[in-house]
């Protein structure tokens, strides 16, 4: 179709774009008619779980790529078996004794974000609920990938065969606030 050449010839064009459209809409609008308000998820419908993501670091440090898949796949109450073995084989690959892997899979196995909520929450941040007797869970300031590689790298478990240049990622803050009302989070840099 060509462009209209007249105020008369556009003003036809949208009316027949209008008439072509519309009554597709219309059918659309009429075929949606699922009314119901739902309280409770629906015991008819099949959820599958994609990613299961509860320590920072569990699944993005510990466990390799091949084997993710399998960690998604499966509950946390598999976590120990299926995923000591493969942490501390990890932390002992760079020299650090052994009892730095026997402790990070003590505190972060099962892969869950644990939060006690008998706890004070000016008490939350991670692991505070194993660190400190803590309320637990994560807020936004939470360095989780410094504390991460320092317990990993550093000598905040051992001080035997550290490696300095592994500790931290160099971010030490966002580079705008956060929000003090849902959501929270700080808008994306452009």
């Amino acid at each position: 179709m060509s462009a209209p050449t007249s105020t008369s010839q556009a003003t036809m064009t949208r009316t027949l774009r209008t008439a072509c459209v519309a009554p597709a809409l219309f059918a659309a609008l009429a075929a949606c008619t699922d009314t119901r308000t739902i309280f409770a998820p629906d015991t008819n419908r099949t959820y599958v779980q994609v990613e299961r993501l509860g320590n920072p670091l569990v699944n993005e440090v510990f466990i390799a790529k091949r084997n993710h898949g399998v960690h998604n796949a499966t509950s946390p109450n598999q976590d120990v078996a299926n995923l000591a073995p493969e942490m501390q084989a990890f932390v002992n690959s760079f020299g650090r004794p052994a009892i730095v892997g026997q402790t990070l899979t003590q505190v972060l196995l099962p892969d869950e974000l644990i939060v006690d909520p008998t706890k004070a929450t000016n008490t939350a941040g991670w692991l505070s609920w194993a660190l400190a007797s803590g309320y637990g869970g994560r807020l936004l300031t939470d360095d989780v990938v410094d504390a991460g590689t320092a317990a990993i790298f550093g000598s905040l478990l051992s001080p035997t065969n550290t490696i300095p240049s592994l500790v931290g990622d160099n971010v030490n803050a966002s580079q705008k606030p956060f929000l003090a009302t849902f959501p929270y989070l700080a808008t994306p840099n452009p």
